[in-house]
C-alpha cells in the first residue's frame, strides 16, 4: 500500500490556528513539536474580497519558524486558486 502525504516541502499550505486565523504559507517540515514554515500570510478580508497580508510584521519572512501542535486545529494543501495569489504575493512571480 502506498502511502501519500497531503502536502510537501515547499507546498503552499493553510493552517488553522486555535485562535481562529487563518494562515497560508510555505510547508517546510513536520517536527515533534509542530510544523516548520516560512513566508506565513494571514487571510483577511479586503473590498475587493479574501487577501493577503503579513502574519508577523517583524520577522524576516525568509526565516522558516515552527508553529507549535498546540496552536494548530488543522493543516491542508491550499486550494490553487488562493496558492496562485500566495506565490504572486511572495515571489512577485505570475503563475
Amino acid at each position: 500500500m502506498i502511502i501519500e502525504t497531503p502536502y510537501k516541502q515547499g507546498d503552499a499550505v493553510t493552517v488553522k490556528l486555535t485562535s481562529g486565523e487563518e494562515l497560508v504559507t510555505r510547508f517546510e517540515e513536520e517536527k515533534p513539536e509542530g510544523i516548520k514554515v516560512s513566508k506565513p500570510m494571514s487571510l483577511t478580508a479586503t473590498q475587493e474580497g479574501i487577501g493577503l497580508a503579513p502574519f508577523v510584521f517583524t520577522i524576516d519572512p525568509e526565516t522558516p519558524f515552527v508553529i507549535n501542535n498546540s496552536a494548530i486545529v488543522c493543516v491542508a494543501k491550499t486550494e490553487e486558486q488562493m496558492a496562485t495569489q500566495y506565490i504572486q504575493n511572495t515571489t512577485g512571480l505570475q503563475v
